[in-house]
């Protein structure tokens, strides 16, 4: 498969049209289908006793690691357990992050800058950046390796993780602490270097000097932190897929709500994160399917191996002064068939990113608005319910074993177009608090977020020889395999 060199790409596989001789009583059939997703309730909410099933695109492909929840039953940070944390918790420390991405974009970033120190402190709070994601991979860091568990989150570029000796104190993990002392291929970063220089544009807080070594300090949203060296080591993806000198932090002083991992691997598009580092093999590409329940498994692949052919492209947005950002512009939305009326400039004024580390999907005011009316004009045969935290459009479903849910289509610019599941568009608290899984913001002038509920099930690739971008599609457990292309709602084309 050939990428697009010069333009951040976001790529959108479409279902399945699966014979193109319909009958006019066919297309009325499948143009309902489009309109609506019927499923079974109990889906919506995970089955603890369901064994684990491995994404076959992760077993049979190089370079692809597999992605669990970082609570869920095949995470080997649970041990065959899932151990969620309460809803109320979720979305507190989501609506952190969020808080943390506006923060953020609303101010304009200083020149990198190096200041002397002698001490690894906690960062200050102004440089506080997002929040912790929610999804797991296990990658070899060292020589020997020792395997680590690292939260993957695109809107992170430092990839770090917790080191020997803690000082003063490192979180619980559920692997043993990285020490470096143990490992031939370590190596400290200078603080004079290039590296240490651009700590700032990376993680908010300016590298600073221990010695001649370079000191790092990165603190989240949640007033979660890690700080320690900035170093450099070799990293193993699979067997036969090794890197030598990647930078990243080994942390000393750790604090946080990291649920057991080791820390953290940085996908964002600054010159420290993962994928611009290993871009002379990669080319910036990678891609990955986010898990939708605790049994199964996702992957993250680096490379263009196994992206179909079956795509259509966006270019991506420049998003103002998130250099880390993935940007993109939405045009329109679309639900159960129906275009929404909202104007162009509620969604170019702010702009949108895309983000594997938020949970829910924030909109501009108006639009949220207008989802939230049509949605729930939609869903007119269900009863209603109160409203909780952050949700404001709920049902109570008890008594039923299904439900008809209306499709929510997002439409980007350069025809791409994303059709959400019955998964990707509610959150179940239980059966009879199902909610809309959106949310507004506060502002008009904040930034809209393509959350990781609305990604669940689909894949996204991030093309980006000279970029990243993205490319969405159906499944995660089974193999890709090419499919035709089913009617798009006609206000796409």
């Amino acid at each position: 498969m050939s990428f697009n060199r010069n333009l951040l790409n976001i790529t959108i596989i479409l279902c399945v049209c699966f014979s193109w001789d319909c009958s006019e009583g066919a297309r009325a059939k499948q143009r309902k289908e489009i309109d609506s997703h019927t499923i079974q309730l109990n889906s919506l909410f995970p089955s603890p006793s369901s064994p684990c099933v491995l994404s076959a695109r992760a077993s049979n492909t190089k370079s692809s690691l597999h992605v669990t929840h970082r609570h869920g039953t095949c995470s080997r940070l649970t041990r065959g357990k899932s151990t969620s944390p309460d809803h109320a918790e979720i979305l507190r420390l989501d609506q952190a992050r969020v808080n943390s991405i506006h923060s953020k974009l609303s101010k304009k970033l200083l020149t990198d800058g190096v200041r002397q120190s002698q001490t690894t402190n906690l960062p200050a709070k102004h440089g506080s950046i997002y929040g912790s994601g929610n999804y797991v991979v296990t990658v070899g860091i060292g020589t020997p390796k020792q395997d680590q568990s690292l939260i993957f989150d695109t809107g992170s570029d430092l990839t770090w993780i917790q080191c020997k000796p803690c000082i003063p104190t490192c979180y619980s993990q559920k692997e043993p602490i990285f020490n470096p002392y143990k490992s031939s291929s370590y190596k400290n970063v200078l603080c004079l270097s290039a590296e240490c220089r651009s700590l700032y544009s990376a993680t908010g807080k300016p590298g600073t000097c221990s010695g001649l070594s370079c000191v790092y300090g990165i603190q989240y949203g949640d007033q979660s932190f890690s700080a320690g060296l900035l170093a450099k080591e070799k990293f193993t993806l699979t067997n036969s897929t090794v890197f030598d000198s990647v930078s990243f932090g080994c942390g000393e002083n750790n604090q946080g709500l990291f649920a057991g991992a080791a820390g953290l691997l940085g996908l964002g598009r600054h010159k420290l994160s993962f994928p611009s580092q290993t871009a002379t093999t990669y080319n910036k590409t990678f891609s990955y399917c986010l898990p939708s329940s605790p049994s199964d498994t996702g992957h993250l692949t680096f490379g263009s191996a196994g992206i179909s052919s079956s795509v259509k492209f966006t270019p991506t947005s420049t998003v103002r002064a998130g250099a880390s950002f993935y940007g993109l512009d939405i045009v329109g939305i679309n639900v159960g068939g129906e275009k929404l009326e909202i104007s162009p400039t509620v969604f170019s004024a702010p702009g949108a990113i895309i983000d594997s580390g938020t949970v829910v999907s924030r909109l501009p005011p108006e639009a949220y608005a207008a989802l939230r009316a049509a949605f729930k004009e939609k869903m007119s045969q269900y009863p209603d319910t109160s409203a909780v935290s952050i949700f404001d459009t709920c049902f109570d479903l008890s008594g039923v074993k299904t439900v008809t849910v209306p499709t929510v289509v997002f439409a980007f610019r350069g025809g791409a177009v994303v059709e959400l599941g019955g998964k990707g568009t509610l959150y179940a608290f239980n059966t009879s608090q199902v909610c809309l899984a959106f949310a507004g913001n506060k502002d008009d002038n904040d930034i809209a977020i393509f959350g990781n509920i609305q990604q669940q099930t689909l894949e996204v690739v991030y093309d980006g020889a000279g970029g990243l971008g993205f490319v969405i599609q159906f499944g995660c457990i089974k193999l890709v395999k090419k499919t035709r292309l089913r009617e798009i709602p006609r206000f796409y084309r």
